[in-house]
């Protein structure tokens, strides 16, 4: 098979069409969360959750938050590995789920997670056997049964029935059913997950990383392992190189023909544009970073600060905070990577215009 030979500009806007941030505009948020594959649950509301903003993102003010949460209540959306996927996406992730904690010979480190499951088997069952009788509940509901404490860096100590949840999800026999507020509420993975005949695991994995380029784009064959959602798509798509940037590539090709129309757009930290740094680095030659831990004098941009897209290229980044007290969104700066032209500096504050209007809150501008 051929090698595609791609500009910068070229993989910059295969991967611009690809996360529906091109013109026209995508209309319905079941299609756009089916095309993307996964929204990443995550509820730092500085400016809004990210979630929300990513679907902002694509469909602008016609998109109500209440659309994304009525989908999840009906279980056309549902929460896995904190990721929101569409529900019949689940069927490639159950042969997983059955083979648990890996097939084959299984690393020391899940060999260990295994072994921790084991020795804590009667808090499990006693999560399954409540959850039974009295769905859904909150982790907080099961008293601390386990005889193994959890033990990691720190992050988790002490957080033993979370962590059995999250194991019991990945196992396939819990599942988050919904929220209440920041809490997960659980259940029998049984009523949460569609009857679906379960996808062979390497057919699973095979179309998984389909989706995935679909979505991305252009993608490496192979990346480092990330918590939640891979960055690599295996032999998915065809193969590429981009002039420039070290590597080989894959590309979904169907991007490859047609005109592109850019516009321009406000990013959530978050979003798949940019989630993959390296990636965003590489192709874009852009320099970000989520700032939100650091001390606030060593931040550059801002707690929050929020991507700009102008066309194919990412041009600043917004710092910005909603103060629903007050009930303004507060535009602390603009930061222009490099100075922005008339007509970036206009799309750029329509958009941010926008999304105070989304936002239902008055704009005020640091001058």
């Amino acid at each position: 098979m051929a090698v595609h030979q791609l500009s910068r500009t070229d993989a910059r806007r295969v991967a611009v069409r690809a996360q529906l941030l091109d013109k026209p505009r995508p209309t319905d948020v079941m299609t756009v969360v089916r095309h993307l594959t996964i929204l990443q649950y995550d509820q730092t509301a500085a400016v809004a959750p990210s979630a929300d903003l990513v679907l902002w993102s694509r469909l602008g003010s016609a998109y109500a938050p209440e659309e994304l949460a009525g989908l999840l209540k009906e279980q056309s959306l549902i929460e896995l590995g904190g990721m929101i996927r569409p529900a019949e996406d689940i069927a490639l992730f159950r042969a997983d789920m059955a083979d648990w904690p890996g097939r084959g010979e299984v690393s020391e480190w899940q060999a260990a997670i295994e072994d921790w499951v084991r020795a804590n088997d009667e808090c499990r069952r006693h999560i399954l056997e409540r959850l039974y009788d009295e769905n859904p509940l909150p982790a907080g509901a099961f008293p601390d049964l386990t005889i193994v404490p959890w033990r990691s860096s720190g992050w988790n100590n002490d957080r033993n029935v979370i962590r059995l949840l999250d194991m019991m999800a990945a196992r396939g026999e819990v599942a988050v059913t919904g929220r209440r507020g920041r809490e997960k509420l659980w259940d029998l993975a049984e009523r949460v997950y569609p009857d679906d005949p379960v996808v062979p695991a390497e057919e699973a994995r095979l179309e998984r990383n389909r989706r995935r380029l679909r979505a991305l784009g252009i993608a490496r064959g192979r990346a480092a392992e990330t918590l939640g959602e891979a960055n690599d798509v295996g032999e998915a798509g065809e193969p590429a190189v981009i002039e420039g940037v070290r590597g080989r590539w894959r590309v979904d090709p169907a991007y490859l023909d047609g005109a592109f129309e850019g516009r321009a757009a406000l990013l959530s930290p978050l979003d798949r544009l940019v989630f993959d740094r390296k990636r965003m680095a590489d192709i874009f030659e852009f320099d970000y970073q989520l700032e939100m831990y650091k001390p606030v004098e060593k931040r550059r941009w801002g707690y929050w600060a929020l991507p700009i897209l102008y066309g194919d290229r990412l041009v600043g980044k917004v710092d910005a905070s909603a103060d629903r007290t007050e009930g303004v969104l507060r535009v602390h700066a603009v930061h222009e990577d490099e100075p922005f032209d008339d007509g970036t500096a206009a799309a750029v504050d329509a958009e941010i215009e926008d999304l105070a209007d989304w936002l239902t809150l008055d704009l005020v501008r640091k001058r």
